[in-house]
């Protein structure tokens, strides 16, 4: 069989499925399993779809974005394994930036209580952190239904009134070349901002944003590092000396 009528195979697996496995390639396509996982690889190249352990994905849409519900019940056990280690990076004296994220609002209940002070523009993280009675700054904003986050011009002037010592940042793509992405542009200006007032910056995302471009980019790869669950071999290689990865693991 032909590369181009493989390829077509795949993408028409893809588009009936989301996920694929090589095994069933394999089979569909009668080829041998070098041959599909070059394949894979060429259409990944291409910005086709994502490589998956044992298989492909579909890429999600550059405007996709669930609710904060639909990302909330999505691997949460690694959710919490991811947002656990990252509680454990702030200190006594910190003052930290929390982004209105579906893993950064699982720290909350790990984070430490003494003397530290917390920036958010996540409007659902307000409870829980005033119920662990965590002194808590909310900033302004036009609050976007979706993802309960404030955003525009009033939450890009409120955050100009802080600086932070650490800064927790949800994404929905994470690429080598492209960076870090999210659907909405308004909500990557808010996160661009506040990375850009924090001395360190951390990114928590599970593995399944790994290879995702979305439309707006928040920034390049290189200012912040990253916070994962899992990560392959190859996929660890493409983002050495450009950033540092800290993959959790229960």
């Amino acid at each position: 069989m032909l590369t181009p009528e493989r390829h077509r195979i795949i993408m028409q697996l893809l588009k009936d499925k989301n996920v694929v496995k090589i095994n069933e390639i394999m089979e569909l396509t009668e080829s041998s399993e070098s041959t599909i996982r070059r394949d894979l690889s060429q259409l990944e190249d291409q910005k086709y779809l994502k490589r998956i352990h044992g298989g492909a994905s579909r890429l999600q849409g550059k405007l996709q974005e669930p609710s904060m519900i639909e990302k909330s019940s999505k691997n949460l056990q690694e959710k919490r394994l991811i947002a656990q280690y990252a509680a454990s990076l702030v200190e006594e004296g910190d003052c930290i930036y929390l982004d209105a994220g579906s893993t950064v609002i699982e720290m909350i209940e790990f984070l430490p209580l003494k003397d530290i002070v917390v920036v958010t523009n996540g409007l659902m993280h307000l409870k829980p952190l005033l119920d662990k009675g965590i002194s808590t700054y909310l900033i302004g904003g036009l609050v976007k239904q979706n993802t309960n986050a404030f955003i525009g011009r009033g939450a890009l002037a409120g955050l100009d009134l802080y600086r932070f010592d650490k800064c927790f940042m949800g994404v929905n793509g994470i690429h080598p070349q492209f960076g870090f992405t999210t659907p909405d542009q308004e909500e990557a200006m808010v996160k661009q901002k506040a990375i850009a007032l924090s001395r360190e910056t951390y990114v928590l995302a599970d593995h399944t944003k790994f290879a995702e471009i979305s439309f707006a980019k928040i920034a390049d790869i290189r200012e912040a590092a990253i916070i994962t669950d899992e990560v392959d071999d190859e996929t660890q290689k493409q983002y050495v000396n450009r950033t540092t990865i800290k993959v959790v693991t229960s």
